[in-house]
């Protein structure tokens, strides 16, 4: 995995620019954890300052020493939890160079909204969601993030199209965004739902599409 996807953000705030002791980077580190755990169940909005300091065991100093305001800590779980959603997507993702990498990719997406049936969504696509009208900063940096997760499907299907198994006008940033727009529809109707069935049906819908630029000359 390349470094682009998974490192970490300055401190925001005041520690921006600090170096942190190695007790102290363990307690970000809880603290951060705690916090995406509750926004991903509770959501962003209904998750406090206090649910996290008794969910991470730390004190209101502590919290308030490495997270000045509610924002800071909001944007600190997005660069985590986009780290963990395109970490697991790169490693999906990095080899597939047919139909058959595509639909394995596939069972891994469905498996795992099975594994949850369907509940909670997308990490960073919920975290979209709520913030994406509310905070710029945090907007922008999921925009960011989802065009990781589209060049990683992108790279695929250049990897697809350059070995003859995709035609030569198939268009992989346009494939891509297709597919993520199905990925991102899939979680939500399963999420509401409660039933990975939506995401099971959306992502076959977008692969027979991807399928209608197959080579003649290669099978599926």
């Amino acid at each position: 995995m390349s470094g682009s996807l998974t490192a970490v953000a300055d401190p925001p705030g005041r520690n921006k620019g600090a170096r942190l002791t190695a007790r102290g980077a363990a307690t970000r580190e809880r603290i951060v954890l705690a916090a995406a755990e509750l926004m991903a169940v509770k959501g962003v909005a209904a998750t406090t300052l206090d649910d996290v300091r008794v969910a991470s065991s730390t004190s209101k100093s502590q919290l308030y020493h490495h997270f000045a305001a509610k924002e800071e800590l909001v944007r600190e779980v997005v660069t985590h939890q986009a780290a963990v959603v395109l970490e697991r997507q790169d490693q999906l993702l990095r080899g597939v160079s047919s139909f058959a990498g595509l639909r394995r990719w596939r069972d891994a997406v469905v498996q795992r909204s099975e594994l949850r049936s369907g509940a909670y969504g997308c990490e960073i696509g919920t975290l979209a969601a709520e913030l994406s009208d509310t905070d710029e900063q945090a907007r922008q940096a999921l925009a960011g993030h989802f065009a990781t997760w589209e060049r990683l499907l992108a790279d695929g299907f250049r990897r697809m199209r350059d070995n003859g198994t995709l035609r030569a006008d198939a268009d992989p940033a346009t494939l891509s965004v297709a597919v993520m727009a199905a990925v991102q529809g899939g979680y939500l109707l399963a999420q509401t739902a409660h039933d990975a069935g939506p995401m099971r049906v959306a992502l076959d819908m977008a692969l027979a599409h991807v399928e209608t630029f197959g080579s003649s000359t290669t099978g599926l």
